[in-house]
């Protein structure tokens, strides 16, 4: 029942994010360049989706670990570059991967980068640390996605 139900909130999370324009760039980009012809569209995409979110986790805490307050190092790190990428290409993982459905050149490469971040992140933490590179699988845990 748990893949069913991933699998509706993925096409509905696709649809929506296809649905709105964010798999465009130039939507994304229209957005951050506050200096230009400015796009606000997006602001209301992301207010719905805080919506939506807000009353679903709430829904969800007794079955939620609790929320870690900590701010380290590796998540500044991983949000500036964050950052940096959303603002350079207009892609951020999420319309990155529903619009690879297109072959847009641009998100395949931009795809290909985040798959290429993530294991070289998990195999430098690993030799950081001493431990095996990739968690069993099916691990989503912290310890396992460090």
């Amino acid at each position: 029942m748990r893949p069913l139900f991933s699998l509706f909130v993925g096409l509905a999370f696709g649809i929506g994010l296809c649905l709105s324009g964010m798999t465009m760039p130039s939507k994304v980009v229209g957005f951050l360049d506050l200096s230009g012809a400015w796009d606000p569209s997006l602001a209301f995409v992301m207010g719905g989706a805080i919506a939506v979110g807000l009353v679903l986790f709430r829904a969800a805490r007794p079955r939620l670990a609790p929320p870690s307050t900590r701010v380290d190092r590796s998540l500044a790190t991983g949000s500036i570059l964050f950052g940096i990428g959303w603002g350079l290409v207009g892609y951020c993982p999420g319309p990155a991967l529903a619009a690879i459905s297109s072959l847009e050149p641009k998100a395949l490469a931009f795809v290909a980068a985040m798959l290429l971040g993530t294991v070289l992140h998990r195999l430098v933490a690993a030799l950081r640390d001493g431990v095996a590179a990739f968690g069993r699988r099916g691990d989503t845990t912290a310890e396992a996605c460090a």
